[in-house]
């Protein structure tokens, strides 16, 4: 167990230990839930909430290398904190390193977080060297609003705001309006089936296109975790022109996900984002959801606000993606 890093030492009584797997996940899903009422958790969000040990486990297993890049900080033998680096080239090659720490508040203000920081990048160093993407690599951290000591943290450490996100939710799916108005002379809307996932992932892509800070999403992710029971598109033609991509929470089944409403620009403010958006949430309705989630980006310049205000979504909170060049 070290007492801290090489940029950082830190206090008496604190020191970090390297990830063990399962016998730590009940402990890390203990931090988050005592860090809930001082950052104002959002406990069913979709962007970031409550993990459980289960989620926790699964979110660790998809890390690289996981006893590297996920670390622990104990007091006394027990844990209060822990952190996590994942990193994912994006549209223009920019190659983003992403740090997350979580420490329970008691222990703030001591020094705790800014060790915490120091590990992350320093891992993060070694790990560009290793993967030889120094020239297009950045860092980056993620924070909520409402998470204001590390939003603190961040920016006096030479953090800034690039974007962010704004989570949404429709609280009751009993009460959704009619579509209003009809779709243009010879378009369609169906089901999503194998056939057309290609035509799909290509819709939500392009979407995307003139967009920045955007993560590379290719066709085998895309394919890798369909789940298209409550998937419509609509069709001009035999031309794909929008998608919903809609599902279920799997460790919350009565919460749905809107995860992608995409309609392909020249067929935008003809209503079929919300004919689209309209069926995809009777779709959740359908498989057993009470209430449905979804986030967009601050900057949209497509006016997606107007759309979700008006069948019912209501905003809950923000998260805000900071970046720092790499020294």
């Amino acid at each position: 167990m070290s007492n801290g890093t090489a940029g950082q030492d830190l206090p008496v009584g604190f020191g970090f230990r390297p990830y063990r797997g399962g016998e730590d996940h009940g402990a890390m899903a203990a931090v988050r839930l005592g860090c809930a009422e001082r950052d104002r958790v959002d406990a069913r969000s979709v962007v970031e909430g409550l993990p459980t040990a289960a989620e926790i486990a699964e979110a660790s297993a998809e890390l690289e290398e996981p006893s590297e890049n996920q670390i622990l900080v104990v007091f006394d033998g027990v844990v209060v904190g822990y952190s996590t680096i994942r990193w994912w080239q994006e549209r223009d090659d920019t190659w983003l390193y992403l740090h997350r720490g979580h420490l329970l508040p008691e222990h703030r203000g001591r020094g705790v977080g800014s060790a915490m920081l120091c590990w992350a990048e320093e891992r993060i160093r070694r790990l560009v060297e290793q993967h030889g993407t120094a020239r297009t690599a950045v860092l980056g951290a993620n924070a909520m609003v409402t998470e204001l000591d590390a939003t603190a943290l961040l920016r006096a450490a030479g953090y800034r705001r690039v974007f962010s996100l704004v989570e949404l939710e429709l609280g009751d799916l009993r009460q959704l309006p009619e579509p209003g108005g009809e779709l243009p002379a010879g378009t369609r809307t169906g089901p999503i089936g194998t056939s057309h996932y290609r035509a799909a992932w290509r819709t939500v892509v392009d979407s995307y296109a003139d967009t920045g800070f955007v993560r590379r999403w290719p066709f085998q992710d895309f394919v890798d975790t369909a789940d298209p029971a409550c998937w419509r598109a609509a069709w001009n033609g035999p031309d794909m022109v929008g998608v919903a991509l809609c599902s279920i929470r799997r460790h919350d089944p009565v919460v749905g996900e809107v995860e992608e409403l995409s309609v392909r620009t020249d067929r935008r403010r003809h209503g079929i984002g919300r004919v689209l958006l309209l069926e995809g949430l009777r779709s959740l309705r359908e498989q057993g959801a009470t209430t449905a989630r979804l986030f967009t980006g601050t900057a949209n310049p497509h006016r997606s606000y107007d759309l979700y205000e008006s069948v019912g979504f209501r905003r809950q909170n923000e998260y805000v993606r900071y970046r720092k060049p790499l020294a």
